[in-house]
């Protein structure tokens, strides 16, 4: 057992913490910027919660982080209310934000100047990855106290893996997106065909899955794209963020990606249609 903190418990960092006090059976303490979601952790998890970051990491081995973007985990790590002015020297600080690989190496450097240690750790498996512990870990940052916070990180993760030194977490998730995005697109467009085609949908997904067309997207999203139910998952909103990440990476690296930037503006279509908070296999919607 640890001493552990956990900084945003929105629908992926309520969960994750979850699993840090009941199935890893750590001393948990979270925060949030919403004090009422905090509590709401604390009533169904037990542990404890404080009104800043810096307060909640007081005397933890581990700092753990999922909030929104670059902006968000600054706030919440630099600062005289920060997690970096609170965290014991030797403490490991873990963010499974996705966010820029800029940030990471970033505060990986100021993580160093405080005596600490940072892990860049996003993931992917979205909201049902995090609810039941199932999720895949993408890890950034120095080998020692990545094998430290390896078996901290199991009680929500089913695999995780250190990919390079800082930052490298965040550009393996950006490459994680850019398949995703490609995929969801073929996906939409092969439905659409069957439709149009007056192809038996279900009956074609049955045929195609068992060969090489196979995909996550196909086995879990196929029958609520055909029924048109979007209201689950990973919001369009998310998914542009991330892409907006991924874009910039590769204006940066000179790496081509085509696909990935007209899927972007597709995703921005489906705002428009009103479907912000649509699961991301909504590009189907904006076919008919």
């Amino acid at each position: 057992m640890a001493k552990v903190a956990f900084l945003g418990l929105g629908v992926m960092g309520f969960p994750m913490a979850g699993h840090l006090k009941t199935k890893g059976g750590h001393d948990t303490t979270v925060y949030n910027r919403t004090a009422a979601k905090a509590q709401a952790w604390v009533e169904k998890f037990g542990g404890a919660h404080e009104a800043s970051p810096r307060a909640a990491v007081r005397d933890c081995d581990f700092v753990f982080a999922c909030v929104g973007n670059d902006d968000d985990l600054r706030a919440v790590t630099l600062g005289a209310d920060g997690a970096f002015a609170g965290m014991k020297r030797g403490a490991i600080f873990v963010d499974h934000t996705t966010a820029s690989a800029e940030v990471a190496r970033e505060l990986a450097g100021e993580a160093a100047n405080a005596g600490l240690h940072f892990v860049d750790a996003p993931v992917s498996g979205g909201q049902a990855g995090a609810e039941n512990g199932a999720l895949t870990v993408m890890c950034g940052g120095e080998a020692e106290p990545y094998a430290k916070a390896e078996p901290v990180i199991a009680a929500f993760a089913r695999a995780c893996r250190l990919m390079g030194p800082a930052g490298a977490g965040q550009l393996t998730k950006m490459v994680n997106q850019i398949c995703i995005a490609g995929v969801v697109q073929g996906l939409a467009e092969g439905l659409h065909f069957a439709r149009k085609a007056g192809l038996d949908g279900a009956a074609v997904i049955d045929v195609i899955s068992k060969g090489a067309a196979q995909s996550w997207q196909m086995e879990n999203r196929f029958k609520t794209m055909l029924a048109d139910k979007f209201d689950f998952g990973f919001a369009v909103d998310w998914m542009r963020k991330d892409l907006a990440i991924c874009l910039a990476e590769a204006r940066r690296n000179g790496a081509s990606v085509p696909l990935t930037a007209l899927v972007d503006q597709f995703y921005a279509d489906v705002q428009k249609m009103g479907g912000a908070r649509w699961d991301t296999s909504s590009l189907i919607a904006r076919l008919k």
